[in-house]
């Protein structure tokens, strides 16, 4: 009896030490930059697009902001957080020479399909349009809501409406503020109701798709209110100044995501449930086309199912532009979300691809 009891002893320690959270990583932050083309994140500012055909008017402006002698220096005055900070502390993966890509592997090449890789961890066809509806999966934030240690902490800031229907709210218990409604919980103090007068009072160029600093404001008002553990921010400028053709305004929004990235990891790495023990995932939903294409994405547009990938965290060596031995698909997104936190989500969700372990 004796030796029956030490025996179940010993399996229950195995267990626990297989099943205990081997990262350091407590918080995880996912940014998806819509539309951002690989090709100024790693190269920088395309000379060739920087004419009047583009909207950029005041042509040799332009050319003394973005353009220098090398493609590090190019991308560094675009993105300075990304190459001086995440790039240095971090790892990046998808650029060129750099072994294998970073894609998409919907094969629609456009938002949902790419958002739909991304938070649910792998590809559905039927999701074949933008205006599809709720989505018919669960995705890994609303199978982390579910789960006591996250109840209450998880939470999606972005620009465009749609995402409402991408984490299928109300059903998935996943707060999701987008579009002109993002409406934070009450009470409101002062900051929220500036906030609310922000999205009621600025410009509105796109429908259900306000400015990405509305958004980055939103996200900064649900850390200090709800001090998340799961966060999603959604940024759309990029997507919607590329199909407008305006490279100069697409190159600024790059600019303006970086900084807010930096900011908002600033912020956080100032409060002290999320110094060092936070991740940062940043991602794009799709790329886009080559030369004149550059404004455009979707089935036909070859070369717009390569995206990119960058990682800031406690569990994230500081690779750098780094190698990849095999090809990363953006729905591997998902899987490594849970992995940081210790989590399993392919073992609840078998069509969901692996993690990426850096």
């Amino acid at each position: 009896m004796e030796a029956l009891r030490r025996a179940l002893w010993v399996l229950a320690l195995l267990a626990a030490t297989v099943g205990a959270q081997t990262t350091k990583t407590k918080n995880v932050v996912v940014i998806v930059i819509d539309g951002m083309r690989w090709q100024e994140l790693f190269g920088g500012a395309d000379s060739t697009l920087l004419t009047p055909r583009y909207g950029v008017t005041d042509t040799l402006g332009a050319r003394r902001r973005w353009l220098r002698a090398t493609a590090e220096d190019r991308r560094r005055i675009m993105m300075p957080f990304l190459w001086d900070t995440l790039a240095v502390r971090g790892a990046i993966w998808g650029a060129p020479g750099r072994g294998a890509m970073v894609r998409s592997t919907n094969g629609l090449k456009f938002s949902y399909p790419g958002y739909q890789e991304i938070l649910a961890g792998f590809p559905d066809p039927r999701i074949d349009k933008n205006d599809f509806g709720p989505n018919p999966n669960a995705t890994v934030f609303e199978w982390l809501a579910a789960k006591p240690a996250y109840r209450g902490r998880v939470a999606a800031v972005a620009t465009w409406g749609v995402f409402r229907a991408i984490f299928r709210t109300p059903q998935s218990g996943v707060p999701v503020y987008a579009g002109y409604e993002p409406r934070l919980p009450e009470p409101r103090d002062d900051a929220g109701r500036e906030l609310d007068a922000m999205y009621r009072t600025l410009p509105q160029f796109w429908g259900d798709n306000p400015l990405d600093a509305l958004a980055v404001r939103a996200a900064h008002e649900v850390i200090r209110r709800q001090k998340p553990r799961v966060l999603f921010l959604g940024l759309g400028e990029n997507d919607e100044w590329a199909h407008a053709g305006r490279y100069g305004e697409y190159l600024d929004a790059a600019q303006r995501a970086d900084r807010a990235i930096g900011e908002l990891w600033a912020t956080m790495q100032t409060m002290k449930q999320y110094r060092d023990k936070t991740t940062f995932i940043i991602v794009a939903d799709h790329g886009r086309g080559f030369g004149a294409e550059w404004t455009d994405h979707g089935r036909g547009v070859d070369g717009a199912d390569r995206i990119w990938w960058a990682m800031i965290g406690p569990d994230t060596p500081a690779l750098g532009v780094a190698r990849a031995a095999e090809e990363i698909a953006q729905a591997q997104v998902a899987a490594t979300v849970a992995w940081l936190l210790g989590e399993d989500y392919p073992r609840a969700d078998p069509r969901a691809a692996l993690p990426l372990k850096p």
